[in-house]
């Protein structure tokens, strides 16, 4: 992460209930160096966050004018609400030499490596089914429909996990801190997906 190197991108992406926001908040807590992009979206804002700073919170119609207009790198329809980065955030920070974490869904994932190949795309697992419940089900913020829609979800979304170069299992945040840091440096290589012991880690937790 030196200013030295060139800029890269980095894609994490997670089933709800993983962790991810806790995670990418932690590591930029850490490194302040890290631009982190702040995504657009439809849904309704929480108490706890604030406009510009968690999300752009806007109405579907100037969503819709944002991706129209082609000023939107990704864009997903996620739990009955759009999620899109903004294109111009993006490549200003990399023309600076500022590293970006992209903290998007996998559809949107998908996209960015389309458009910007380059870019280094990690995911986010629980240690197992029980703990993404106990985590979904410890926000209390969410009706039991709401809960059960988003299990159903998160347990195919993890089903995408091979489409990335990375996959952190985030059982202890301290050792996946460590790890996302690691892959941030340009090691991490026993995070790789294609390392048989974390095929045979994941296959464990899907099983």
């Amino acid at each position: 992460m030196s200013a030295a190197k060139k800029a890269s991108l980095f894609v994490i992406a997670a089933p709800s209930g993983a962790g991810k926001t806790t995670l990418v908040k932690a590591i930029v807590a850490r490194h302040p160096e890290l631009r982190f992009s702040i995504s657009y979206t439809t849904r309704k804002q929480r108490p706890n966050e604030q406009h510009g700073r968690d999300y752009f919170f806007v109405d579907e119609a100037e969503f819709l004018r944002l991706r129209e207009r082609g000023e939107l790198l990704e864009s997903a329809l996620v739990f009955d609400n759009y999620y899109g980065t903004s294109r111009s955030q993006v490549e200003a920070c990399l023309a600076q030499g500022l590293d970006v974490i992209l903290e998007i869904d996998w559809q949107g994932a998908r996209q960015v490596r389309g458009a910007m190949p380059a870019c280094i795309s990690i995911f986010i697992l629980p240690p197992s089914r029980g703990e993404l419940e106990r985590r979904l089900r410890g926000r209390k913020t969410d009706s039991e429909e709401v809960i059960e829609r988003r299990l159903r979800d998160a347990v195919s979304d993890m089903g995408h996990w091979r489409e990335f170069d990375h996959c952190i299992i985030n059982d202890n945040l301290d050792l996946a801190v460590l790890e996302l840091e690691a892959v941030l440096a340009g090691a991490g290589d026993e995070c790789r997906c294609d390392d048989p012991a974390r095929q045979r880690r994941i296959a464990e937790i899907l099983a």
